[in-house]
C-alpha cells in the first residue's frame, strides 16, 4: 500500500460546520451511460481539490484462489498504461503540486490525489487513462509481485504478533471464505498468477460501471461534469462477475484458538465479536460502544486493564478496526480488541478483567459526560475528514459506492447524537457476550514451549 503525506489542507470548513445541525455536505450525483458514478461536492474556502476513485472490490470480494490479488492489482495499477508508462501517473501529479496514494480495504480499492486546482484536468484525464487499460507485461506482473510479497514479510511475517488481530480472527470468527481467507494473500497464489489473470481480474473489477468518482474542492459541477465526460465517456460498461455470498451462519458458541509467536517478547490476546449489519441502529450504537471501549487512553479498557488492574501493557481496537473505520464496510465485521499483557500475565487473568469491564458497561452503561465525550469526538473526527479535499473525496466515492448516494456523510454524526446510555448499555448485553465472540491467546514461542501453551 503506498505511502505519501497529504499536505494540501482546506481551511474554513469547520467554522461552515459549527452548526452541525443544520450544514449540509453539498453534494451532486451523476451517472454515465457507461455506469461510472460522479459525484462533485464543491467547497471554494481554498484553491485546491480532492479526486477519488473507488472500485468496488477489496480483500473480501477476491476470488477463490486468488487470496491477495485485490491488494496486488493495487499496485498494478501504478505500472502504467500504453499512452501513459510507468511513472508518468506520478509526475503528473506530483508536478502540478499534488500528492496521490491507493488502498484496498474489505469492501472496495480507492485511488485518492490532491493539488491545487490547476492540477485537476490533467489528473482527471490520468485516471481514466488507467480505466481504459493497462501495461499487461510480464514484468510488471512480477516486479508488483515481488513488491507485494517483501511487504508482507516485512509487515505480517517479521513483525512480533504478525497481524494475527486482523489476519487470524476473522479466519477464525467468520466460516465463508470472503470473510475469513487471509487477504494479504497467501505466497502460493501470488505466485501462480499469471499476466492473463491479471487480465481477466482487471477487466472483471475495473469497469467504470464498478467504480465511483468524486471530486471536492474548488470547482464548479458543471464544469466538472464537462470534464468527466469528456475523458469518462468513451469507456465501455464491462460485465462484472456475480457478488459473492457474504451471510454467515449464526454464531452460538465462544470460539477459542491459542498460537505461538516467534518474535513476540510478550502475550497478547484478540477478542472479536460479530457486528450487526452497516446501516441498522444497531450497527451505530456499536461504532459508539467500540469507541467507548477502546479510544484513547480515557477508554474504559484501558483504564481498568492497564490503570487500575495492570493486566495489560496497551490497548487497541474498534469496530472494523484496524482496516477502516466504523461505519465504511458493507458485510460482515468485528468489533476487535488487542490486547498486549505483561511478560507473565494469564489468558484467564486478562479475560477476567477485560469481561468485567464488558459487564460493567453491560449493568451501568456510560456516564452522561462519558458518553457526551466520545460522541463529541467521533463527531470531530468525522468533520476533520471533510475538511481536506482528498478525505472528503474518500468519503463521498465509498458512500455512492455503498448506498448510490452521499447520504451516509451527513447521516452518521446526526445519528452518533442520538446514541443514548441506555442504547450503549443494551448493545453491551445483546452483542457483547461470549456465544458471540472469538479469542485468540499468543504467546511468546519460549514461554509457549515451556509452559505446554500453543500448537
Amino acid at each position: 500500500m503506498r505511502s505519501v503525506t497529504f499536505g494540501l489542507v482546506c481551511a474554513g470548513i469547520l467554522a461552515q460546520m459549527a452548526s452541525a445541525q443544520t450544514w449540509k455536505l453539498p453534494v451532486v450525483v451523476k451517472t454515465l451511460p457507461n455506469g461510472l458514478k460522479v459525484a462533485v461536492s464543491e467547497d471554494h474556502s481554498a484553491p485546491t481539490f480532492g479526486v477519488c476513485v473507488s472500485y468496488g472490490i477489496g480483500f473480501r470480494l477476491e476470488p477463490e484462489g486468488r487470496t491477495g490479488f485485490a491488494h496486488l492489482f493495487e499496485h498494478m495499477m501504478f505500472e502504467g498504461t500504453p499512452d501513459a508508462p510507468k511513472g508518468t501517473l506520478d509526475n503528473v501529479i506530483e508536478g502540478g503540486g499534488g500528492n496521490n496514494n491507493g488502498d484496498t480495504r474489505y469492501d472496495f480499492t480507492e485511488y485518492i490525489e490532491t493539488a491545487p486546482i490547476s492540477a485537476l484536468d490533467p489528473i482527471l484525464w490520468i485516471e481514466a487513462d488507467r480505466m481504459k487499460t493497462l501495461d499487461f507485461s510480464p514484468a510488471n506482473l512480477e516486479n508488483q509481485r515481488k513488491v507485494v510479497e517483501e511487504e508482507v514479510r516485512v509487515n505480517v511475517l517479521n513483525q512480533p504478533y504478525a497481524l494475527f488481530f486482523a489476519i487470524d480472527l476473522p479466519g477464525k470468527a467468520f466460516n465463508t471464505y470472503p470473510n475469513s481467507h487471509n487477504f494479504y494473500g497467501d505466497f502460493k497464489d501470488l505466485d501462480a498468477a499469471k499476466i492473463g489473470d491479471v487480465e481477466t481480474f482487471y477487466k472483471q473489477y475495473y469497469s467504470p460501471n464498478n467504480a465511483v468518482l468524486a471530486i471536492t474542492g474548488d470547482v464548479k459541477a458543471d464544469e466538472v461534469f464537462a470534464s468527466v465526460e469528456k475523458y469518462f465517456a468513451g469507456i465501455p460498461a464491462r460485465p462484472k462477475p456475480p457478488a459473492p455470498k457474504l451471510d454467515e451462519a449464526p454464531q452460538t458458541a465462544e470460539r477459542r484458538a491459542v498460537e505461538t509467536d516467534k518474535l513476540a517478547k510478550v502475550p497478547a490476546i484478540a477478542i472479536g465479536y460479530r457486528m450487526p449489519a452497516r446501516g441498522t441502529r444497531d450497527a451505530v450504537v456499536g461504532a459508539v460502544t467500540g469507541e467507548l471501549l477502546h479510544n484513547g487512553q480515557a477508554s474504559r479498557l484501558y483504564q481498568a486493564l492497564v490503570k487500575e488492574k495492570q493486566t495489560a501493557i496497551s490497548v487497541d481496537g474498534g469496530v472494523n478496526w484496524p482496516l477502516g473505520n466504523p461505519f465504511e464496510y458493507n458485510g460482515p465485521t468485528l468489533m476487535t480488541s488487542f490486547i498486549v499483557a505483561p511478560p507473565n500475565a494469564t489468558e484467564n487473568a486478562v479475560l477476567g478483567a477485560y469481561d468485567n469491564a464488558v459487564a460493567d458497561l453491560a449493568e451501568h452503561g456510560p456516564s452522561a459526560a462519558e458518553l457526551e465525550r466520545i460522541r463529541a469526538k467521533m463527531r470531530s473526527d468525522w468533520y476533520d475528514q471533510l475538511e481536506y479535499p482528498i478525505y472528503r473525496a474518500s468519503l463521498i466515492s465509498h458512500a455512492v459506492l455503498f448506498d448510490g448516494n452521499a447520504e451516509m456523510v451527513d447521516r452518521v454524526p446526526a445519528e452518533i447524537g442520538t446514541v443514548t446510555a441506555d442504547d450503549v448499555r443494551n448493545f453491551a448485553k445483546k452483542y457483547l457476550v461470549k456465544t458471540n465472540r472469538t479469542i485468540i491467546w499468543r504467546a511468546p514461542e519460549a514461554r509457549a514451549t515451556a509452559n505446554g501453551e500453543g500448537k
